[in-house]
């Protein structure tokens, strides 16, 4: 349905006035420069970085520093929240995105699950960069390719998308998928209790399946215990008589304190190594020739 216009449009323009002053709004904690501080989030917001112009982006940075969204939803496909302008009435924002059914987050978890590493990294807050070639090796996207991939919508009477209402709303995001990479995932259909458990599930059938110690082997040859091997443990192999019997090379016995790296420290302005080196003499000597 198309806007009725607004006489008051120009308020809330490129040019428009000031938002009014929001007590305990959401707001991201970096006061300056970039607000991703992760790869994700990043990839995230180069979507926006692709189409929307400088200036609104600007605002849109000083409205999530300053805690204009005075709500924010993020559930699977959909992202919505209220945005305080310079109206009474906070704005309605919704960001929509294409979330992924059951046989395709089947066949992710099913990647996943080959390989711990994934859990384990997002378990510990972070996501591999190697997760988006995986979810592109199964024809699916992870991040947003364009604004194509998006649907967004501000109830703002800037006719611009996104306005910097929308912007706001986008940096509060990069932030939390900052805190939390799951996040990024519970906007593709799949939420984190969810796809931890499937994963321990996948690679608990896939052990089982697996053949235990000692499967296969009743056609092999048992070995023999090694205390039965004791007596000959040292001996030359087949072909090696005594004459040719092998000879290790003598070492000179402080040969491992030459490897030693120098000490920052002296003592009484000697090397701690060349302290130690009559110390092993001594001890490799044989015993007739200890003092």
């Amino acid at each position: 349905m198309a806007r009725e216009p607004d006489p008051f449009w120009w308020r809330d323009a490129e040019s428009g006035g000031k938002p009014r002053k929001v007590a305990g709004g959401i707001q991201i904690h970096a006061t300056r420069g970039a607000v991703a501080r992760t790869w994700w989030s990043a990839r995230f917001l180069e979507v926006l970085e692709q189409v929307m112009a400088g200036g609104r982006m600007a605002r849109g940075r000083s409205y999530a520093r300053a805690g204009q969204t005075l709500e924010l939803r993020l559930d699977p496909g959909s992202i919505t929240a209220r945005v305080q302008g310079s109206r009474e009435q906070p704005y309605r924002v919704r960001i929509g995105i294409t979330t992924y059914g059951k046989p395709e987050w089947t066949r992710v978890e099913e990647a996943l699950a080959a390989d711990a590493w994934y859990a384990a990294a997002l378990l510990a807050g972070s996501m591999p960069p190697e997760i988006e070639g995986l979810f592109a090796s199964l024809g699916l996207a992870l991040f947003p390719a364009d604004a194509r991939d998006l649907v967004m919508d501000c109830t703002c009477p800037d006719h611009a998308v996104p306005c910097k209402h929308l912007a706001a709303v986008f940096y509060l995001l990069a932030e939390r998928f900052d805190a939390d990479p799951f996040e990024v995932l519970v906007l593709r259909g799949r939420d984190r209790e969810t796809l931890l458990a499937n994963l321990r599930e996948r690679r608990a059938v896939a052990a089982e399946a697996r053949p235990g110690p000692g499967a296969g082997d009743a056609e092999e040859p048992s070995a023999p215990p090694l205390t039965d091997l004791l007596g000959e443990f040292f001996t030359a192999g087949p072909g090696l008589d005594d004459a040719r019997r092998v000879v290790p090379v003598p070492t000179a016995p402080d040969a491992l304190l030459d490897q030693v790296p120098p000490f920052a420290i002296t003592v009484r302005g000697a090397q701690v190594v060349d302290l130690l080196r009559p110390v092993y003499q001594v001890l490799a000597a044989p015993a007739a020739e200890q003092p």
